[in-house]
């Protein structure tokens, strides 16, 4: 196999070169470049994001924030970690592909790094059907090649890592982040965690409201379609439960994370492979690899689909933040 091409052009995202790379163009310039209480972006060091893999109508300026707080200045490789979808699978898997088609290019994959990690034996591998159905992956590449042409020559880019991240336990998420840690603390590498957050409706299986007399995160009752609270309105109360899953993420603490969506049971999609990077950020943390208030996420956008208002109504979430290591 050589080229996973791009299977979700044309539909999440414009198969046009030209326009996305306008798209792509607008949305940066639309991040505030000084944001108060963080600063200038992009933060130096700051070499792994949080960003969103919705269709780029919803999604796409929404992860422009996380670009553009991405210090590429080191790259070499780019690790790409999202959720497995589709696909049953509840550990880590690593594409069979040379390199990843995009609108505006391919991107190598790092087939060293790839063989590497394989060797270890803790990794399974994706079919080309799996790799061709994720979405959670292939909605990064786009921006990933965008950003690195605007940094390194076109023969010249560094490669991509793609893991495909399953539905995997916390002592699964520890085990892979105690391997991972050493990637994450050279500082030639770049990780990308791909996830979304809440999705909220019944489509989803979730209809969790926060009403405003509550104190903790699990005192919340399930709605149905007729229901229409008022205080606080259903997409205040989507706002809440995200805000308490990224207070979990920006904590440091990847217990603590997990504790603050069992307790809420918020969908965020990309739970498993925040895990696994949260856990090897703990990693270095315990090594002493990380100084005093660096590995913590900084979260610099938040959105939603829609305000949603009523019980059959829906949303999905949207967050982009940054680590600087």
């Amino acid at each position: 196999m050589t080229t996973r091409e791009a299977s979700h052009a044309g539909a999440w995202y414009t198969d046009h070169g030209p326009t996305l790379k306008h798209q792509l163009n607008e949305w940066l310039s639309g991040v505030d470049g000084n944001i108060e209480g963080i600063g200038h972006l992009p933060q130096p060091g700051a070499r792994v994001i949080i960003a969103p893999h919705a269709g780029y109508s919803y999604s796409g300026p929404a992860a422009a924030w996380a670009y553009k707080s991405l210090d590429l200045s080191k790259a070499e490789r780019i690790f790409l970690l999202g959720p497995s979808h589709h696909h049953h699978l509840s550990t880590l898997a690593l594409s069979k592909y040379i390199r990843y088609a995009t609108p505006l290019g391919s991107l190598p994959l790092d087939l060293a790094t790839i063989s590497s990690l394989h060797s270890t034996g803790q990794f399974k591998e994706m079919t080309a059907s799996v790799d061709a159905a994720e979405h959670s992956l292939e909605m990064h590449l786009p921006y990933i090649h965008h950003m690195l042409s605007s940094h390194f020559p076109a023969s010249n880019l560094p490669p991509l890592v793609p893991v495909l991240v399953g539905n995997t336990s916390p002592s699964t998420e520890k085990a892979f982040g105690a391997l991972l840690a050493p990637y994450l603390a050279d500082p030639a590498n770049i990780f990308v965690v791909s996830s979304d957050f809440c999705h909220w409706g019944s489509r989803f299986g979730y209809t969790y409201y926060l009403p405003s007399r509550t104190s903790s995160g699990a005192d919340g009752i399930s709605l149905g379609p007729r229901d229409k609270p008022s205080d606080p309105p259903i997409y205040e109360s989507i706002a809440r439960i995200d805000k308490l899953a990224m207070q979990g993420v920006e904590s440091g603490s990847h217990e603590g994370f997990l504790t603050t969506l069992e307790e809420t049971g918020n969908t965020v999609c990309g739970r498993h492979p925040i895990g696994v990077v949260m856990a090897a950020i703990e990693v270095l943390r315990g090594e002493g690899e990380e100084e005093e208030g660096k590995g913590r996420f900084r979260f610099v956008r938040y959105e939603r689909s829609s305000e949603v208002v009523r019980g059959n109504h829906s949303s999905v979430s949207y967050a982009s933040a940054f680590a600087v290591l």
